[in-house]
């Protein structure tokens, strides 16, 4: 259980001379935050430009130079975020000198930098992303993120970071989970939602405020897959899919690609059912800081919300304060099932119940066919990068499956 009453912060500059100096005895005020639909990390601080043995810090502190917070709970600190200034602001008043900057990570490049783009029909989500990262000189240390095999898929003047997320979101309507772009210690990598190992709880003891807004503003009711034009330029209406049509018809358009099924594309537009055709509810969270919780962390919550997991969809750390405000939006039961699958720790060998559904031709692909449940054999087992990591084969006549299946669709 952390101490939260013992948090203490560290802020850390390397110059361009590449000198290190611990700048925390000057700073006056410092934060980071991780945003919805950005991809960097964002560091702001306020320093008293004083003084010092090796000139003002406004002479030490220049734009591009590297700067990094620790955070500690106790005596051992480690490395919460770091990023480069970009915005580097000296200001002279009467009660003194200030210098306000402001930094981000090395994914600030994709997300203020265009490119026209093209990937082939098959072209995996690691090589596409792997891809970016390489030509960017993104450094990485592992992939971790999914691989599945996407349609044709072009770009014309698009943010390079809403490229990476665009074809992420394409890889969770092909069967993929969730996943984020994040860096840790300076190494950019794909996680999945919900992948940390510590799940911290928020009760009402440790909680300061707790906001709740349902917003139906961008509700989406139907889907309408559209066929490729014909000569003359006409397109047919292959599919309508109805959701919450109760609301009012709020209408969005699919176009089939032509290498993709009438199903795949009525799967792809159900996922924007089950995605956008659903009431928004924003609920946002104060409390004492954790500098450890990052976007896309697992939390539990018990403080004016109904008792459940949610995903964190951004998150502010105030070190003035001690404090954060987390945006988070609801998780349910299904990730503590999920949690708890995974720690049975599943082996190729087990015998396990086949809970039915929908099971694919290999590991990465889109395509499969329905499967009746039953006892099933675990044959072979795949890193959870992989969009349906699990292959079984039935162990008796009451099922038919015999591929590739996803998490969560035994036990």
């Amino acid at each position: 259980m952390l101490d939260l009453a013992k948090i203490s912060y560290r802020l850390v500059v390397i110059t361009e001379k590449s000198k290190k100096y611990d700048i925390s005895n000057f700073v006056t005020n410092l934060g980071w935050e991780e945003n919805e639909n950005e991809i960097a990390t964002r560091i702001s601080f306020t320093v008293r430009n004083d003084e010092t043995t090796k000139g003002r810090l406004s002479s030490l502190i220049k734009p591009g130079c590297l700067v990094g917070i620790f955070a500690a709970v106790g005596k051992k600190d480690r490395e919460v975020a770091r990023g480069y200034v970009t915005s580097w602001n000296p200001q002279i008043q009467n009660s003194g000198n200030n210098l306000k900057c402001t930094c981000y990570d090395i994914l600030y490049y994709l997300q203020k930098s265009q490119d026209n783009k093209y990937y082939a029909a098959g072209t995996g989500t690691k090589s596409i992303i792997n891809g970016i990262f390489n030509e960017w000189s993104i450094p990485t240390k592992k992939y971790s993120g999914p691989d599945v095999a996407h349609g044709k898929l072009k770009y014309n003047n698009s943010y390079v970071s809403d490229i990476i997320l665009e074809v992420l979101d394409d890889a969770h309507k092909k069967g993929a989970g969730r996943y984020i772009v994040r860096t840790d210690k300076g190494y950019a990598d794909v996680v999945e939602r919900g992948n940390n190992k510590t799940i911290y709880v928020f009760r009402s003891s440790v909680t300061k405020s707790v906001s709740t807004k349902i917003d139906t503003a961008e509700l989406v009711t139907r889907v309408k897959v559209i066929g490729k034009a014909d000569n003359d330029g006409k397109s047919s209406i292959e599919a309508t899919l109805d959701g919450l049509t109760k609301y009012g018809v709020r209408q969005r358009i699919y176009n089939r690609g032509s290498d993709e099924t009438l199903e795949d594309a009525k799967s792809a537009a159900q996922e924007i059912l089950n995605e956008d055709g659903v009431i928004k509810r924003e609920i946002t969270l104060q409390s004492p800081d954790v500098p450890y919780i990052r976007k896309g962390d697992l939390v539990y919550i018990t403080a004016g919300v109904k008792d459940a997991y949610y995903f964190v969809k951004s998150i502010r750390h105030d070190c003035e304060t001690f404090g954060m405000t987390m945006e988070v939006e609801y998780a349910g039961t299904a990730e503590k099932k999920k949690s708890d699958e995974k720690e049975r720790n599943y082996n190729v060998g087990d015998i396990v119940n086949f809970k039915g559904g929908k099971c694919y031709f290999s590991s990465y692909s889109s395509k499969g066919y329905s499967s009746r449940a039953g006892k099933a054999k675990i044959t072979k087992k795949n890193s959870s990068g992989t969009a349906h990591p699990w292959h079984l084969v039935h162990a008796d006549s009451s099922s038919d499956v015999y591929g590739w299946v996803d998490d969560g669709t035994f036990k």
